[in-house]
């Protein structure tokens, strides 16, 4: 019989394990909630490991030990005789849980809540869009309101409504009402926006209304010292309540007086200064309506001089000058300069140049050998600021040797042949009437004037009567004869040419009709 294979024997370490497979590990004391859990180690026994395989027989692998359990110690082991160490198998990490998303956030309060219309059963309101609306967007609205001197809100829309305007119909005449309007989202109510006035449920006569003067829509300018009495009428019923204030603050009854009417209210100012200048408001309320218009008055004074002026270059018969703007506008803009210069001989001041709108300039025309000064002025709406900028330093106008050299003119020749501008006509005469002959001739030296019938020279023969009188020619004949027909001509002759023009002259006989010689 073969020989039985000899028993192995198991060590103290392997039977603490498997004891600790049979009796289950208890279980582990909670954390405190500011430590993550331990991991636990699975209960299961780990897989044995295998042993390399001998020859003669092959040595059964120890199981790995298991973890102990927690809050007990771990026994101590024994290394195996007969068993291969053995390596501890890795302990996988349970997978983290993903992190949450952070809760929604509500959106900030509406803006801008007010009553748009009231009447004596139903309020009508308008508010705005709340400015931060967080990543879960906006829902809707929820109005509420509550009686005055009660704490219960009632709500007045059954539904969330996406509109920024609500009419809450049903509504007691006489009573008295706080109004608030809040945003809701995923994430809850928002801070409510809250009516800064409680609203009387009533019907109102004529809602009220400011109605500014056309002329004081635009700036209203006056100077210093003048009295201002401005009338401002209203409208409304009831009666509003008027208030007044400058520049967002309450008005100054020392400086500025106010009187009220049923249906106007009077601003007054004795005597203004320009600390009246600024932006009036007047505001007329009725409950919760109101109406508001502003003016702006602005009061104006004479500027103050240039901040400062300087002599920049002088050259020949001029001198260059530069200055600054008048730290005092006089409460308006400036609008020019006036540039005045004096002899230091004479001292008197002459303006040189007025509403002058650059800040530097040239005064020409100086006398050579003088020293002058300079002084500016300033001009805005009011008029010339009442002291000057005067120059430090002195314009010396230097004498420089100048010799005369008269200009050489070229004399223009003024020859000019014989030309004539009109020329002689055509003409028919009847016998024993009178006739003239007329033309124009020009030229230098002046022409002379000749006349001839047929070519020939007409000379001194008292039938004819020749006239040259600035340029225009005339030559008379007493009555003609049928003799006297021909060509006439008229030459005029000086050293530069001669010039002719001609004419045919017919002179025709009366003819007498037989019956008439009868």
């Amino acid at each position: 019989m073969p020989a039985k294979p000899a028993p192995i024997k198991k060590s103290p370490a392997k039977k603490a394990a498997e004891k600790a497979v049979e009796k289950p590990a208890e279980p582990a004391p909670e954390a405190p909630p500011a430590e993550a859990p331990p991991a636990e180690a699975p209960p299961a026994e780990a897989p044995p490991a295998e042993a390399a395989p001998a020859e003669a027989a092959p040595a059964e692998a120890a199981p790995a030990e298991a973890a102990p359990a927690e809050g007990q110690a771990a026994p101590a082991a024994e290394p195996a005789a007969d068993a291969a160490p053995v390596e501890a198998a890795p302990v996988e990490e349970p997978p983290k849980p993903p992190t949450p998303p952070p809760p929604p956030e509500p959106t900030s309060a509406p803006l801008n809540l007010t009553v748009e219309d009231v009447n004596d059963t139903s309020v009508t309101l308008k508010w705005k869009a709340p400015e931060t609306l967080g990543d879960s967007g906006l829902d809707g609205y929820t109005v509420e309101y509550c009686k005055e001197g009660a704490s219960e809100w009632v709500v007045a829309n059954a539904e969330l409504t996406e509109a920024t305007r609500l009419v809450i119909p049903d509504l007691t005449t006489g009573d008295v009402l706080n109004i608030r309007v809040v945003a809701v989202n995923p994430g809850g109510p928002s801070e409510p926006a809250v009516l800064a006035e409680p609203v009387p449920i009533r019907e109102l006569g004529e809602r009220p209304k400011v109605r500014l003067p056309r002329f004081l829509r635009t700036r209203y300018i006056r100077k210093v010292g003048a009295q201002i009495n401005l009338l401002i009428p209203f409208g409304g019923k009831p009666n509003p309540v008027v208030t007044w204030c400058k520049d967002g603050q309450p008005i100054d009854t020392k400086r500025v007086g106010i009187r009220n009417s049923d249906r106007d209210s009077i601003l007054f100012i004795r005597t203004s200064e320009r600390e009246d200048s600024g932006v009036y408001e007047m505001t007329v309320k009725i409950d919760s309506f109101s109406d508001t218009a502003s003016l702006t008055l602005q009061i104006v004074d004479l500027p103050g001089p240039p901040d400062s002026i300087k002599l920049v270059d002088t050259w020949g018969f001029n001198a260059a000058l530069e200055w600054t703007v008048p730290k005092d506008s006089g409460n308006t803009e400036i609008t020019g300069y006036c540039i005045q210069k004096a002899d230091k001989k004479t001292g008197d001041w002459f303006t040189v140049l007025e509403h002058y709108h650059r800040l530097n300039a040239t005064v020409s025309d100086l006398i050579m050998g003088n020293s002058y000064n300079f002084r500016v002025f300033s001009e805005n709406k009011v008029g010339v600021s009442e002291d000057a900028a005067i120059t430090k330093e002195v314009a010396t106008i230097t004498k420089t040797g100048i010799v005369y050299q008269p200009p050489e003119y070229k004399e223009h020749d003024f020859s000019e042949a014989p030309k004539f501008t009109a020329p002689l006509s055509d003409r028919a005469a009847t016998v024993g009437y009178s006739t003239k002959l007329l033309c124009a001739v020009r030229g230098c030296p002046r022409p002379k004037i000749e006349w001839l019938k047929n070519m020939m020279v007409i000379g001194d023969d008292p039938k004819f009567r020749q006239i040259s009188n600035l340029g225009v020619c005339s030559l008379e004949i007493r009555k003609p004869c049928s003799f006297d027909g021909g060509v006439y001509t008229c030459r005029a002759k000086n050293a530069q040419g001669t010039a002719t023009v001609s004419c045919k002259l017919e002179v025709k006989q009366v003819t007498v009709v037989e019956a008439e010689k009868k």
